[in-house]
């Protein structure tokens, strides 16, 4: 089943979901951006049809709804702590892409689904979520998510298709029909896009002899005259979940404050450093190994689908144009190699 809604009807939409919902969508922040008189695009909270971007890439991913960036997880004085409240009480309604919905379950994967535990600040949010598909059938320049199937997904309460004069619907979640009474009805499913223009070869790594030495191998050291280790890639990541804990401290002697999770990246010299002073990772090309062979490999092997999405946002963000395709298929390569070797 589908609607057609024009603007006003949409705007309308909006207002009446906005009594039970806090909506989020891709907006544009005017002069925000990284460079002089650039634009940033984020998810915030949206109102009508004119703050959605629909026809650019968001520069930073939706997991910032779910998963903020700074998270008070406890209040404490010297005699006991408290756990934090959500911010609103309100069910979420997030427009966003397919790859962006694939990101959001392979989330799901580490906060929920990762031993037997869960992660309950994360899980009290992700309770709430329901998803809204923007139709995506073009892509963007950086893309690759047809080569690591993210490309489609049915884990949505709505479709939606963006045009001119009008917003097309498709509805999958009968919780939301009476917001479409008396609307005009018509036959509507959203389409995926189904090739990129950029090209990606996955690669498989069968053994532990040819992961060994994909370890070992000098690809690696490029990284470390080209990668400044800044981060950035993974603060635009739409499925890394790397953070830290700071206890922010309210008075002199630090007995009353707040615990809170920040967001931080394992591409930053120091992150994996621990108690005594021991580092797993020393230099930036070791880091980088860590962080590809994590998105196609390790997390696959745990499981059982790749972490990357292709969303391309980590090539987007490098201030040193190190590219995720070029490197994923350096990576395809070398095995290659590896493994005719070994015949």
């Amino acid at each position: 089943m589908g609607y057609k809604l024009n603007i006003e009807e949409f705007n309308n939409f909006l207002e009446e979901l906005g009594k039970e919902y806090k909506i989020y969508a891709p907006k544009r922040f005017e002069k925000e951006g990284r460079y002089s008189d650039t634009d940033l695009i984020k998810y915030a909270e949206v109102k009508e049809f004119n703050d959605i971007v629909y026809k650019e890439k968001s520069d930073f991913p939706a997991k910032e709804v779910i998963s903020p960036v700074n998270q008070t997880l406890y209040y404490f004085t010297e005699d006991e702590f408290r756990e934090s409240k959500p911010a609103h009480g309100k069910k979420i309604l997030i427009f966003l892409r397919p790859c962006d919905i694939n990101a959001q379950e392979r989330q799901d994967k580490i906060y929920l689904e990762n031993g037997g535990f869960e992660d309950k600040f994360y899980k009290r949010m992700r309770d709430r979520v329901k998803f809204v598909c923007m139709e995506c059938v073009d892509g963007f320049d950086t893309c690759f998510c047809t080569a690591m199937n993210t490309n489609k997904t049915d884990n949505y309460s709505l479709g939606v298709r963006f045009n001119e004069d009008s917003i097309s619907f498709e509805l999958k979640d009968e919780e939301f029909k009476p917001y479409f009474d008396g609307k005009k009805e018509e036959e509507f499913k959203i389409d995926f896009i189904k090739e990129n223009t950029t090209k990606v070869n996955i690669p498989e790594i069968k053994d532990e002899v040819t992961l060994e030495m994909i370890h070992k191998h000098p690809m690696w050291e490029e990284y470390n005259k080209r990668c400044i280790s800044c981060g950035s890639c993974t603060v635009a990541c739409s499925t890394c979940t790397c953070f830290t804990t700071r206890d922010i401290a309210y008075s002199e002697n630090g007995r009353v404050g707040e615990r809170r999770r920040v967001e931080a990246s394992c591409q930053i010299a120091g992150f994996d450093t621990m108690a005594g002073g021991h580092s797993f990772r020393n230099t930036a090309g070791d880091r980088m190994r860590y962080k590809v062979l994590h998105k196609v490999h390790d997390y696959k092997q745990k499981f059982g689908v790749n972490m990357c999405v292709g969303c391309g946002r980590c090539t987007d963000r490098c201030p040193e144009n190190i590219s995720m395709t070029a490197t994923i298929n350096k990576l395809s390569k070398a095995i290659e190699e590896i493994s005719g070797g070994k015949k």
